[in-house]
């Protein structure tokens, strides 16, 4: 809307609202906007979700976590809302590529949503879509995004790798296939990640922040040779990207320890989708492993402990996601997500560092 207002003013008006058409400035705004919509909005929702009984069904393998056991969830669906409402206020719409980050949005919350939906529901974690559904479902608009992006957002199909200052080859309709695996790889990592109060939310600001640097640069096209880039007209998804990040520094105000709500699948799915829809546009899907590393190391974590357990029948850790095994060695909730936020953030400071190397 905003963008609309910069092409349709007059330039006799009495304003030229010739700022609102940089991106940065349109970013700050949806920024601020996403924030605000999101203290306004979650607790509201926090009331409803008690008094409606719209609880976290708890694992009771985890004995600590059972004092959680009355704490709304399905807060995704309330900083997803704010982060397409302040999109829809300041992108230019009209970019392809910021379509298919809204679509993004919109396919993997619908997803999460149904989950959470069916296991607050039946009272159980295991209560909500069957896994063949659930990642059926993930294939399925996996596929759809990248359809669009090579037929609508016209992408190209290079794979590129860090450190190397042009594609390695054309992976052409294939790149569909490696796209899928990526948007499904990240949205179960930031899910498997979500466990502790706020420990999947910092490292997702910290990706989307880096994420974001990265799509600026191959928009730009002078900071693309200068940096030797691929050329993407993919901006405006910057302006997607930072109200997302707003919406999650409001919803962390509420979800940081002792946690009010927790996103759910309708945040932690839709989250990881976005961030693997941003690596794919910003050609760092390989660069995604170190901008994504906490995610990464969830993730391999419960892929050794039931490797290890089929294959020798033991147990690599004490308990995964790894986060756990940390809870079960008597760390305190708070040492466990401080200490990997500040892996995190490493991380991204180091992926960040490799783009003049690259």
């Amino acid at each position: 809307m905003l963008y609309w207002l910069y092409q349709n003013t007059p330039s006799d008006f009495f304003v030229h609202l010739n700022i609102l058409q940089y991106i940065t400035v349109r970013a700050g705004l949806a920024f601020f906007i996403g924030l605000l919509l999101t203290i306004f909005l979650m607790p509201r929702f926090i009331a409803w979700a008690q008094r409606s009984a719209k609880v976290q069904p708890i694992n009771e393998y985890v004995s600590a976590h059972q004092g959680k056991a009355k704490t709304p969830t399905m807060g995704g669906i309330v900083f997803i809302t704010s982060t397409i409402i302040a999109s829809l206020v300041t992108v230019n719409i009209m970019n392809p590529f910021a379509i298919g980050g809204l679509l993004t949005l919109v396919f993997y919350a619908y997803i999460g949503f149904t989950d959470d939906w069916g296991k607050i529901r039946g009272g159980d974690n295991l209560a909500g879509l069957k896994a063949r559904t659930k990642m059926a479902l993930q294939i399925l608009f996996g596929l759809l995004i990248g359809l669009f992006l090579i037929y609508v957002a016209k992408l190209e199909t290079g794979f590129y790798v860090p450190f190397i200052k042009s594609s390695l080859f054309d992976m052409g309709f294939w790149s569909i296939g490696f796209w899928v695996l990526v948007m499904i790889a990240t949205s179960n990592a930031v899910n498997l990640t979500d466990g502790l109060d706020g420990l999947a939310t910092v490292p997702s600001v910290f990706a989307l922040l880096s994420l974001s640097a990265i799509v600026y640069v191959v928009g730009n096209v002078s900071a693309a040779n200068y940096l030797l880039m691929p050329k993407i007209p993919a901006g405006e998804v910057v302006v997607i990207a930072a109200a997302l990040i707003g919406s999650l520094i409001g919803f962390l105000w509420f979800n940081c320890h002792p946690a009010q709500v927790f996103m759910g699948d309708s945040g932690s799915l839709t989250i990881g989708a976005f961030i693997a829809y941003m690596a794919i546009i910003g050609k760092s899907e390989i660069l995604l492993i170190l901008i994504g590393f906490i995610f990464v190391i969830e993730t391999v974590s419960v892929i050794l402990q039931v490797g290890s357990y089929k294959l020798r029948k033991k147990r690599v850790f004490l308990m995964a996601p790894i986060h756990h095994h940390f809870e079960m060695k008597q760390w305190a909730e708070n040492k466990i997500i401080v200490r990997f936020w500040i892996i995190a953030m490493l991380s991204n400071i180091l992926a960040l560092i490799s783009l003049k190397i690259r």
